[in-house]
């Protein structure tokens, strides 16, 4: 039997229904209502039914996994950046998930990590959760129990206060409801426990915009996104607090990479699944106006070896599960010392 619990279909939203049991391949069983069981003649314990994202295409996910590079240099610096967050914690995390994104990018540069015994992979793609198990067999990592789950950020298959550690590489920016998602995060995290997270942020492919726009505007007199909208750098903090996640943290790196034509760039871009997700967009580029796109882009853009640049903004957010033991603001009004009192401190010092 396929050791990946899949989706088998959509429909509205009835109950979850969570099965503790394990089956053959070890998965959680989430289903609808308790119809699925009957349709695919199983008992409790066995296996599952995931939603799907309905305004977004994850086509491109699966898509995306069968041109992945084994090793993208931009892939790897980003989760290697995250994954260095977890070496300025002593705390361990015996239980993780890894949510979408570049799944085999972390599980291939954890190396230890965070003391991780257990690693959960999940994403929306079953083509995509496939690759990365396929990686695993391939060069196992006998120290970490690893299973492999297709499944919904937006409704998280996973027990509610079960996790050390939630880690998302490059995977949330695609969440039609961020904040839903992140609260889910926090719920199926134990008090005092971390999340991690890379999502692209909204300068991303400010150029490949530039140039989609004044090549529509003068082919076709008009606009359609053909860029994915991305969540800016202020969201980032509130989308933290609003989670209701503490000690929020939130750092921003910029990358250029230089490409030797915007059909590279493209190309680079379905490999990572990072081509415009949203199912009411204008299917048809016309070739004519693709064409302008290259020619706006380099005639604004190219450097003087004749690449291309294009720019990645990465957002980095860190946050914790509340719980008792961790440092809180003083209440307002408590302060015994006043910021007069300090100006006058230093400036008799002076």
């Amino acid at each position: 039997m396929d050791s990946i619990a899949r989706s088998i279909g959509s429909g509205r939203f009835l109950g979850w229904r969570a099965v503790n049991a394990e089956g053959a391949s070890g998965g959680i069983f989430i289903c609808w209502d308790r119809r699925a069981l009957d349709m695919l003649d199983w008992e409790e314990g066995q296996f599952t039914l995931s939603c799907r994202f309905r305004n977004i295409e994850d086509g491109n996910r699966d898509r995306a996994a069968w041109l992945a590079c084994p090793k993208d240099p931009l892939v790897d610096t980003v989760a290697e950046n995250l994954l260095d967050r977890l070496e300025d914690c002593k705390k361990a995390f015996p239980t993780a998930l890894c949510l979408g994104g570049s799944l085999e990018a972390i599980r291939r540069l954890l190396r230890g990590r965070g003391a991780i015994e257990k690693l959960i992979m999940m994403d929306t793609s079953y083509d995509m959760v496939k690759l990365c198990r396929d990686a695993e067999q391939d060069v196992p990592n006998e120290s970490i129990e690893t299973s492999f789950v297709v499944g919904d950020e937006e409704f998280l298959p996973i027990k509610e206060s079960s996790l050390d550690l939630v880690i998302s590489c490059l995977g949330l920016h695609w969440t039609n409801d961020l904040p839903g998602a992140m609260i889910q995060c926090r719920l199926a995290l134990k008090p005092d426990c971390l999340f991690l997270a890379a999502i692209l942020g909204g300068e991303t492919l400010k150029e490949l915009r530039i140039a989609c726009t004044v090549a529509q505007m003068e082919r076709e007199g008009g606009i359609s996104p053909r860029v994915s909208p991305l969540a800016q750098v202020r969201d980032a903090g509130n989308l933290l607090t609003r989670a209701g996640f503490t000690l929020p943290s939130v750092d921003v790196d910029e990358y250029t990479v230089k490409y030797r034509s915007a059909l590279d760039l493209i190309e680079h871009l379905r490999s990572m699944g990072e081509t415009n997700a949203l199912l009411q967009k204008s299917n048809i580029l016309k070739r004519e106006t693709a064409l302008a796109t290259a020619a706006v882009y380099d005639s604004m853009f190219a450097g003087e070896d004749g690449t291309i640049p294009a720019t990645f903004q990465v957002i980095y957010m860190t946050g914790w599960r509340e719980h008792s033991s961790q440092q809180k603001a003083k209440r307002r009004g408590s302060a015994t010392v006043s910021f007069q009192d300090i100006q006058k401190q230093f400036g008799s010092d002076s």
